[in-house]
């Protein structure tokens, strides 16, 4: 009797594995237009966010419904180790619509395929192992698609810009940028998102939810956030610059600098006769030209005040406007200046405040200072 049921286990486990890879090689045919409900796509998260997400913690499956009530007996019969047994007893089977429901937490699912791939999730069990880097995974399918992190392999390509991505779900998302979809929406407020986990970071900021902590007490909303905010007490700067070698904690700070090197290396062929200063464009240097002239072609509607530059008057109108199109992912606090939003940034990422950047905006401890030093120059001037 002990040889028969070892033989069935044996009998079962071969044609899990054979239906298994045969679910594999279908999803390889599946064109993108021809997906159904039943390919459920797995979740990819950005690097900076990779924290957050677990794969194996949001199962998703490739399933078919070719299960038949024999199969569905002969699991019962299956002897194997503590992690991977499911019985007839541990769960039921609904005679209504022939659905399979799990007794650990109540999830209804199709078909016994589908149930044994949801049961990994409970059990944690991995039986299929990458010989490259040795992570396991819960699905055949899983495997597949790590290997090609290893061979750069992208089989699923965008019709619209020839983009090639390693997933389909991957490219479902990019499509997204072609399209203008955005099936992911706010309750609270009606914004719309174009990603699920760009709704779930939203939605904290409607919550005040900051499950993302520092040992030194301050919380986050976003991992990458955190990851930002660990630097300044590491004083790690990952971000170097390749032409001067000075490093950064942002990415965004290194761009800024970055300005002051790619203006140096530019062919400046048109120089201002006044002060010998040279520019890439005629266009910019006809702006500098009224820093001399005193011209000011620019004028508010609304009150009179004029410009040099339309920029200038662009912000400005602002001020009676009250726009403020310069918006805080973290706290949703807005701004009417772009250089107001990357000082606020900085109360999230836990850098000093008042740091002096270079180029782009004065700071406020900056102009405090030269305000101070152009008074006492007056006063010196008057004795």
């Amino acid at each position: 009797m002990e040889i028969e049921d070892s033989n069935r286990s044996e009998t079962f486990r071969i044609k899990e594995e054979q239906e298994e890879f045969c679910i594999t090689q279908d999803e390889e045919q599946l064109d993108l237009k021809q997906e159904t409900d039943t390919f459920m796509e797995i979740p990819i998260y950005d690097e900076n966010e990779n924290s957050e997400a677990d794969l194996n913690s949001q199962q998703s499956f490739i399933v078919t419904d070719s299960q038949d009530e024999e199969g569905y007996q002969r699991l019962s019969h299956m002897n194997s180790s503590k992690s991977t047994r499911i019985t007839h007893n541990s769960h039921k089977r609904t005679e209504g619509n022939k659905r399979h429901i799990c007794k650990e937490c109540g999830k209804s699912v199709r078909s016994w395929s589908q149930l044994r791939y949801h049961m990994r999730t409970h059990t944690g069990e991995k039986p299929f192992s990458c010989k490259e880097c040795d992570k396991s995974f819960s699905q055949f399918s899983h495997l597949k698609t790590h290997i090609r992190t290893h061979t750069g392999e992208k089989p699923f390509t965008c019709k619209e810009c020839d983009s090639s991505f390693s997933q389909i779900s991957s490219l479902k998302r990019h499509m997204r940028t072609h399209t203008g979809e955005r099936p992911y929406s706010c309750e609270e407020c009606d914004r719309r998102f174009s990603e699920k986990y760009d709704l779930t970071k939203h939605k904290r900021t409607h919550t005040g939810e900051k499950p993302f902590s520092c040992p030194c007490g301050k919380k986050f909303s976003k991992n990458s956030t955190l990851k930002r905010h660990i630097r300044t007490h590491t004083g790690e700067k990952p971000f170097t610059c390749q032409y001067c070698n000075k490093s950064f904690i942002q990415k965004s700070n290194l761009v800024t600098h970055m300005k002051i090197h790619l203006e140096e290396k530019r062919e400046k062929p048109f120089s201002c006769k006044q002060c010998d200063t040279s520019f890439g464009r005629i266009s910019d240097l006809k702006i500098h030209m009224r820093t001399h002239s005193g011209e000011r072609p620019f004028s508010c509607e609304e009150c009179g005040t004029r410009f040099s530059h339309a920029s200038n008057l662009k912000t400005h109108m602002r001020s009676h406007t009250g726009e403020k199109p310069f918006n805080c992912k973290e706290c949703e606090k807005s701004f009417s200046r772009a250089s107001h939003l990357k000082t606020h940034m900085r109360t999230h990422s836990g850098e000093n405040s008042h740091v002096h950047v270079k180029i782009g905006y004065v700071t406020k401890t900056s102009v405090t200072f030269f305000t101070i030093i152009r008074f006492f120059s007056c006063m010196n001037s008057h004795v």
